[in-house]
C-alpha cells in the first residue's frame, strides 16, 4: 500500500461518524498470543527475542515482535529459526495455559456481545451492532476490550472495524501491534484498492503467483478486471469470491461460537521412526491429550481419525465412525490402534503421527460405545477416578503405563 495513503487514512481513522453503517462488526486478533503468554507467565522473557515451538523439526508456533525483527515468523521450520537468530529464547507451545487464556478472552468478548465468532484461540469476530446504545460506538467498544484484556490478562490486541467481516479482519491487521482501525462503508474501497493482491481472504502462494502471472499486483487491479477473465484464471468459486470482495462486498454474518468440530493431537518426531512399538506408545500419547480435552469439555465423539506423514512427506489418513460414542482413552485407543494396523506398514519411516476424535456432542447422558469383548464395567470408572485425580493432583499425575517413560519428540496440538 502506497505509504503517503496508508498514513493519511490511519490519522483520519477512515470513519465518518455521519455516515451509518448497517453492520459495526469487530475483529480482535491478539498480538503474537503464544508468546505473549509466555511472556505474561515469565516476565524475564520481557524486551528479548521470544519464539515458541520446540525440537529440531517443529515449526514456529508463534514470535514476539523483537523476534520478527530477526526474520522470524509463524510455520517457519525451528531449525530455521534458530539460524535467524541465534539469540532468542525459544520456548514450548503450552496448549492448555493458551486454552486458559482463550476461555477469558472470550469471556471479555462475550460481556459486550452474544454474537461472538472465534476464529482460533487469539482472534474472533463480534457483531456489536445491537449493542451500541448499551456499551456506545464500535471505536468505544473496542477501546473497552482492548482495555479489559490487557488489563485482566496482561496482553495485547489489535481491531479492525467495519461493516463487513472481510475489511474488519484486514483493518485489524494493519492496526497491528496494538492498535485499533475503523473503516467507514463509504471509505472501504480508498483503503480496499491499494492494497496488495495477497491481502486478500483465500489468496495464497499459488493464487497469488498466478494473479502476478496475468498483471494482477493489487485489489484495484483485481476489481478492474472482469469476472470472467478472473474466472478464466482462477475457477469459478475463487475467480467469483475475489471480484466481490475486491469491490468490498461480503455478505457473511457473524456466526455464534459453534461446538467443536473435532479434537485432536500431533506429533513430529525427531527422527524418523519405523519400530511399530514406538510408533503406537506415541499414538496412545496423542490418543490420552485428545481423550483427556474431550472429556474435560464434556464431550464424546462418534468419529476417529489418525494422520500418518511418512519420511517423503507423503500422508495418509484412515477414519472410524461408531454408533453410539466414546471418550475414554482405552477405548478410543483400541480403535486408533486398529486404524493403525489397518495400514498394514513394514518398517516405513514415519515422521509424523496425529490422532483426531471428531462427529462431537455432549457427553451428559450419552450411551458409551464398549468395544468389542470388553468388560461393561471397568475402564469408564478408572477414567473417572483418572479424571479426579489429574484435576486435583494435575496433568501428570495419572498416567498410561506404557508413557511413564516420556519422549523426546515435540508435540503440536491441532
Amino acid at each position: 500500500m502506497r505509504s503517503g495513503v496508508i498514513s493519511t487514512l490511519v490519522n483520519e481513522h477512515l470513519m465518518d461518524e455521519k455516515s451509518p453503517s448497517a453492520l459495526t462488526i469487530l475483529h480482535v486478533d491478539m498480538d503474537a498470543f503464544y508468546a505473549s503468554v509466555a511472556e505474561r507467565d515469565d516476565p524475564t522473557l520481557k524486551g528479548k527475542a521470544v519464539v515458541v515451538g520446540m525440537g529440531a523439526r517443529g515449526v514456529v508456533s508463534s514470535a514476539n515482535y523483537a523476534a520478527r525483527k530477526l526474520g522470524v515468523h509463524s510455520a517457519m521450520p525451528l531449525g530455521q529459526a534458530r539460524r535467524l537468530a541465534p539469540q532468542a529464547i525459544f520456548v514450548p507451545v503450552n496448549m492448555e495455559r493458551n486454552a486458559e487464556i482463550s476461555r477469558h478472552i472470550m469471556e471479555i468478548f462475550q460481556a459486550f456481545t452474544p454474537l461472538v465468532e472465534p476464529l482460533s484461540l487469539d482472534e474472533a469476530f463480534l457483531d456489536v451492532t445491537g449493542s451500541k446504545r448499551l456499551h456506545g460506538s464500535g471505536r468505544e467498544i473496542g477501546s473497552r476490550i482492548r482495555e479489559r484484556v490487557e488489563r485482566e490478562e496482561g496482553i495485547t490486541c489489535s481491531v479492525g472495524i467495519a461493516s463487513t467481516k472481510f475489511i474488519a479482519k484486514l483493518a485489524s491487521t494493519y492496526a497491528k501491534p496494538n492498535g485499533m482501525l475503523e473503516i467507514a462503508p463509504e471509505r472501504v474501497l480508498e483503503f480496499l484498492h491499494p492494497l496488495p493482491v495477497k491481502a486478500m481472504w483465500g489468496v495464497g502462494p499459488k493464487t497469488n503467483e498466478e494473479l502476478q502471472r496475468i498483471g494482477l499486483r493489487t485489489i484495484g487491479d483485481i476489481a478492474n478486471t472482469s469476472r470472467q477473465t478472473l474466472i478464466r484464471a482462477l475457477g469459478q468459486s475463487a475467480g467469483e469470491t475475489l471480484y466481490e470482495l475486491s469491490w468490498g462486498r461480503d455478505y457473511r454474518s457473524v456466526t455464534m461460537d459453534e461446538p467443536d468440530k473435532s479434537i485432536g493431537a500431533e506429533e513430529t518426531f525427531l527422527i524418523d521412526l519405523d519400530d511399530h512399538d514406538e510408533i503406537l506408545r506415541e499414538l496412545l500419547r496423542m490418543t490420552e491429550k485428545s481423550s483427556q480435552r474431550l472429556r474435560d469439555r464434556n464431550l464424546v465423539a462418534s468419529r476417529i481419525s489418525i494422520k500418518i506423514r511418512f519420511a517423503d512427506f507423503t500422508t495418509v489418513s484412515r477414519s472410524k465412525s461408531f454408533p453410539l460414542p466414546l471418550s475414554g482413552v482405552q477405548e478410543c485407543y483400541g480403535v486408533v490402534k486398529g486404524l493403525y494396523r489397518s495400514l498394514g506398514l513394514d518398517r516405513a519411516r514415519i515422521r509424523l503421527v496425529g490422532v483426531s476424535l471428531e462427529s462431537l456432542s455432549e457427553r451428559s447422558g450419552t450411551p458409551q460405545q464398549l468395544l468389542l469383548g470388553e468388560r461393561e464395567k471397568g475402564w469408564r470408572e478408572a477414567t473417572e477416578a483418572i479424571d479426579a485425580a489429574r484435576h486435583r493432583f494435575g496433568g501428570g499425575s495419572v498416567r498410561p503405563a506404557r508413557l511413564v517413560r516420556g519422549s523426546q519428540a515435540d508435540e503440536s496440538q491441532e
